[in-house]
Order: structure tokens, then C-alpha cells, then sequence
């Protein structure tokens, strides 16, 4: 709804971030970490995320060399072709619990999955995250960042006396990044209608076996038309800060 009308016939993750789809961008960034199969949890307009993937072309947004005649065409570094996609239906109004819960059988036999709101961006190294959730040997593990937002954190007595005034930004305060990694057993913890971060969370903060992983590097939500704004203006300037795939050179890449 904030992100309205640029949402009345699209989902939000079809929202362009320059020239592409946020959750292409999503997908781009974990594949660059090795993770190209993907189980896309669909809900409002899903037919919409079908369309588009079915529609895709991959040479539109990757590099390659066309030789002999226009005949044939060859990639240049990592490109999109070798992404396994499962699109299943989970509901217009599910929420974010009980999406999990319907891709659970998808899931059967893999140990630790990630999983991604689809609506904000991070310049993080995912395998640090990965590496610090498995020696940490718990069940759930979420991105602890620190929210980019022109409020002010106020602090005040009893009398109503303000007593200080920061920016959150530069507050101790942190949030929910929306980047999940989960062993299996967490469908254990979530009931039917319940939300992930409600009940189910609690659950596993009783038992500690819930953890965050604390990254101060670049992060940022695409809740309103103000932050894809924000976003617009850093793929425009050039090599925005979650295109971590973008690093060293194509001769590099090609290695």
C-alpha cells in the first residue's frame, strides 16, 4: 500500500530498482554466493512474477560475445540460465509464517535454507552470515542492521523534559534486515495462521535458539516511494553497493 500506484498492478518485488526488478536484483546477490536454487513464495499478483520470469531473456542482462554470423552467443562470467525457480502458490493475504509453512515440502531433505522478505538490499558478504549461523549450531539466524530513516530517537524524564534528541541512524537502536537463514527444525516452531517473527520467534528466544548476525555495512528497505528514490539514485551513480557481483574484472569474472 506505500508503495501505491506503483504496486496496483505489479507486486512489490516487480518494482524496478533502475533498469530491473528488485527481486532480480534479491536473486543476482545470492546466486553470486553460490545459492541459485530458489523457491519463490507467491501472494498478491504472483501471476505477474510467472509472467515476468517466463518472458525473461538473459542475454538482455548480461554480458556476452556473438560470433560467427549472429549465429552464436557466448557468456561472458556468471549469468542467470543456471537459476532452478519453484513457483508455488501461497496465498494472497499468507502471511509471512504460514509462506513458509506452504514451501515446507520443498524443502524436505535440506538441512538450512535462506530465506528473504524480497524488499530490501545489503551490500553484505552472505557467507559471513552463513558461516557465523552454522558455527552458532541454533535453528534461526536474521540480519541485525541499523535502519537508514530521517526520524529522531527522542529520550525524555518523567516531567516530559526532553533530554536528548539523535538521529536513529545513529542511535543503538537495530531492526529485522529480512535476511533469514533457518534450519529445518523451525517449522517445528510455527503453527498454523501464526507470523514468523510473533509466536514462532519467541518460541526459539525461549529455547536461545535464535541468533543475529550484526552488520553495519550497507543495508536498505524498499517500504515507500521515497526509498526506491533513494535506491534509483544509487544504481544511477554506478556501481550501487548490493551489486557486490560487480566486483574485479571481466577478465576476472571469466576465471
Amino acid at each position: 500500500m506505500r508503495l501505491q500506484p506503483t504496486t496496483k498492478n505489479i507486486p512489490k518485488p516487480l518494482v524496478n530498482v533502475g533498469e530491473k526488478p528488485l527481486i532480480w536484483h534479491l536473486m543476482k546477490y545470492y546466486a553470486n554466493f553460490g545459492h541459485k536454487d530458489f523457491i519463490l513464495c507467491l501472494g498478491y499478483k504472483g501471476e505477474e512474477i510467472k509472467r515476468y520470469f517466463s518472458d525473461y531473456n538473459e542475454y538482455l542482462s548480461n554480458d556476452f560475445i556473438l560470433t560467427n554470423g549472429n549465429r552464436n552467443r557466448k557468456h561472458i562470467g556468471d549469468f542467470e540460465k543456471d537459476w532452478n525457480i519453484t513457483f508455488v502458490e501461497t496465498g494472497t493475504y499468507s502471511n509471512i509464517g504460514q509462506r513458509l509453512k506452504a514451501v515446507q515440502k520443498y524443502l524436505k531433505g535440506e538441512k538450512i535454507f535462506l530465506a528473504n522478505y524480497s524488499d530490501g538490499v545489503t551490500g553484505l558478504n552472505l557467507t559471513d552470515q552463513v558461516d557465523f549461523f552454522t558455527t552458532s549450531n541454533k535453528i534461526g539466524c536474521f540480519l541485525s542492521v541499523k535502519p537508514f530513516s530521517s526520524y529522531h530517537a527522542i529520550t525524555s524524564n518523567y516531567n516530559g523534559l526532553v533530554l536528548g534528541i539523535t538521529p536513529i541512524s545513529q542511535s543503538n537502536l537495530r531492526i529485522n534486515g529480512g535476511f533469514f537463514i533457518f534450519k529445518n527444525k523451525i517449522f517445528d516452531y510455527i503453527k498454523n495462521g501464526e507470523d514468523l517473527v510473533g509466536k514462532p520467534f519467541q518460541r526459539l528466544i525461549k529455547q536461545q535458539q535464535l541468533v543475529a548476525y550484526e552488520f553495519n555495512g550497507f543495508w536498505a528497505c524498499m517500504d515507500t516511494f521515497k526509498d526506491k528514490q533513494r535506491l534509483d539514485e544509487l544504481y544511477a551513480n554506478g556501481k550501487p553497493p548490493w551489486q557486490v557481483w560487480l566486483n574485479g574484472s571481466i577478465k576476472e569474472v571469466m576465471q
